[in-house]
């Protein structure tokens, strides 16, 4: 599958302070894919040379094979961007800021009555169609920017921190609307958010920076496997003894043993290939009754503070 955007070593100062340092990396077309970092780690600057905003001092960026510094009108017509900022005209309603939207875009006619019409469908705003953009929830103002964003049908859609300060209502139409994209229009979607559940949800792949670089990238699941080569195995079961504990000891894949309230938690080295079967394999053979088995592998928040030494709001 090829790329939608790729940057290769991307450097970006402001003065003598060095805000993005030699950043590679690739997005695949029809992936959700994530953009971490603390504050300061140089996301915003990232977006900003993706959209052709600002020049990038060293490398280049591609988006859908066009080169962003030599060819950015062919570039710049496969992405659409939901800032941080509301972009609406207040005293306009809905219609109104969509079809000056996608004016710009080059819609008209037919072709933007439907996209228009599509945009209220998707937004769940309809009904409020015909009201002022100032009469709206900052949460509706949000899902308008959004549908703006999208009038073209981009092949990529930039979302920076599109949930900050909403209602949750708001924010699941936001969630689902982003997914929806995703998986009915096949659009390719870069997200930034402080919310890591949502990060969780919604992206199959990301890259975290810290300080202008890029610490980890790769799938969700690669990403939680650099930070532990263990991960935590919860069995529910009955006839537990503590012959079965001392077995389960002498296991090369077992590092850790524990059983409470008829639960048994198991360290299991991840290298071990056959770990998972050999437990299984000792506790029906000493007559153990397995109820549920969940498998704990470390979430993305503590993957990420251990990366950085710092929280995603920091």
């Amino acid at each position: 599958m090829m790329s939608i955007l790729e940057l290769k070593n991307v450097t970006k100062r402001y003065d003598d302070k060095l805000v993005v340092d030699n950043v590679s990396f690739s997005i695949r077309e029809g992936e959700t894919f994530g953009l971490l970092g603390p504050n300061g780690a140089g996301k915003s600057t990232i977006i900003s040379m993706i959209c052709g905003l600002v020049k990038a001092d060293k490398g280049n960026i591609f988006i859908d094979s066009h080169s962003i510094s030599k060819d950015s009108i062919a570039a710049k017509k496969n992405i659409g961007i939901v800032p941080q900022d509301i972009a609406l005209y207040e005293n306009l309603n809905a219609i109104d800021n969509l079809k000056f939207w996608g004016t710009l875009y080059g819609l008209k006619g037919n072709l933007l009555r439907e996209r228009i019409e599509e945009a209220l469908e998707i937004t769940g705003l309809k009904d409020r169609a015909k009201s002022k953009i100032k009469s709206y929830s900052g949460g509706m103002k949000r899902r308008i920017n959004m549908a703006a964003a999208f009038m073209h049908h981009p092949k990529l859609l930039i979302m920076d921190e599109p949930t900050v300060g909403i209602d949750p209502q708001s924010r699941n139409h936001i969630l689902e609307f982003t997914k929806s994209l995703n998986e009915e229009y096949g659009t390719t979607v870069m997200y930034t958010s402080h919310y890591m559940e949502e990060v969780e949800m919604l992206c199959s792949s990301l890259v975290i920076l810290d300080e202008g670089k890029v610490i980890a990238s790769g799938t969700q699941e690669e990403i939680k496997r650099m930070v532990s080569n263990e991960e935590n195995i919860e069995i529910s079961l009955t006839n537990y003894t503590n012959d079965i504990g001392l077995k389960l000891d002498k296991l090369r894949a077992v590092s850790g043993v524990n059983y409470k309230n008829g639960v048994l938690s198991v360290v299991m080295k991840i290298s071990e290939k056959n770990g998972i079967q050999d437990i299984i394999d000792i506790l029906i053979h000493n007559d153990a009754k397995i109820q549920n088995i969940n498998i704990k592998v470390p979430n993305l928040e503590t993957v990420f503070l251990n990366l950085t030494g710092k929280n995603l709001r920091d």
